[in-house]
């Protein structure tokens, strides 16, 4: 890789250093994250300027597509660059219509790994999150059987590292006494910060926190600060977003997803806008 980024890694264990900022490829399949891209030639331009601009931190899955992303990443980049990290989840399949159906059979779960691992080509997965979550929010349901099929994975040299994925502070901390959670994905922005007590205990515990739809939900109040503040800094909107969740904790890493190039690269020099004091003021009060 060419470049490091502003905010340097999380160093989560001595084989494991998450780029803060990382990532999402959710946005290169087709619409509603389903189907082939309409330019397969961008969207392996995408990954691979991702690459070149020191990204080190790709978040995946086999239900994107499904199997489209995956495909295109090992058509971009396998060889894959010593660093490069790529984190994918289990947990879900998609039916012929596009929905997204969860799939936490234990079983399942391990016939997922495999074929994210044959998809990516991959003898081993860097970080596997398991995902929890529906549309209904979190729960505090035991998740033993379904970690506990992942840990044994690990166990048996198919994955390094385990994370999870829409989950409550008492499935984390159930998911803990089976194996060591190196990452929790979960919903956190500007709008959304219901888990600041979780992101509290990820930092104390070393553990990536991961937002998902880290630019979604902006109610006016919070568009006008946004607005404001990027105006003021001659930033973007998504930039100035991104750059205040980076600034909110040591351990968050964000992973903003795109199928364009240039918007690819205004991402990524969000790690290096520095939000004044009163900036940083202006957003925390905007979210309150």
């Amino acid at each position: 890789m060419n470049t490091t980024l502003p905010g340097g890694g999380l160093t989560l264990t001595d084989d494991l250093t998450l780029g803060r900022m990382g990532y999402g490829a959710m946005q290169l399949a087709g619409p509603g994250v389903f189907g082939p891209p309409k330019d397969r030639g961008q969207a392996v331009a995408v990954l691979r300027e991702a690459v070149e601009l020191g990204v080190n931190h790709i978040d995946t899955s086999d239900f994107y597509g499904p199997v489209v992303v995956n495909e295109l990443i090992r058509q971009a980049l396998h060889p894959y660059p010593a660093g490069l990290h790529l984190v994918t989840k289990v947990g879900a399949r998609r039916g012929p219509d596009g929905s997204w159906n969860p799939s936490l059979e234990p079983a399942d779960l391990k016939a997922q790994v495999h074929e994210n691992l044959r998809h990516l080509g991959l003898d081993v997965l860097d970080v596997v999150n398991l995902r929890l979550a529906s549309v209904a929010g979190t729960t505090d349901d035991s998740i033993a059987e379904q970690f506990g099929a992942l840990a044994e994975l690990r166990e048996q040299g198919l994955i390094r590292h385990l994370g999870l994925s829409g989950v409550s502070a008492a499935q984390l901390t159930e998911a803990q006494a089976i194996a060591p959670v190196v990452t929790v994905q979960n919903l956190y922005n500007l709008a959304n910060r219901q888990d600041d007590a979780l992101l509290e205990r990820c930092a104390a515990e070393n553990i990536a926190y991961v937002p998902f739809f880290p630019l979604g939900g902006y109610n006016p109040l919070q568009s006008a600060a946004l607005a404001g503040v990027a105006d003021r800094l001659g930033a973007s909107r998504q930039q100035v977003a991104l750059a205040w969740l980076l600034r909110r904790s040591p351990v968050m890493a964000v992973i903003p997803g795109t199928s364009s190039v240039a918007h690819l690269r205004e991402n990524v020099a969000a790690a290096g806008l520095d939000l004044p004091a009163d900036a940083v003021a202006e957003l925390d009060a905007a979210g309150a």
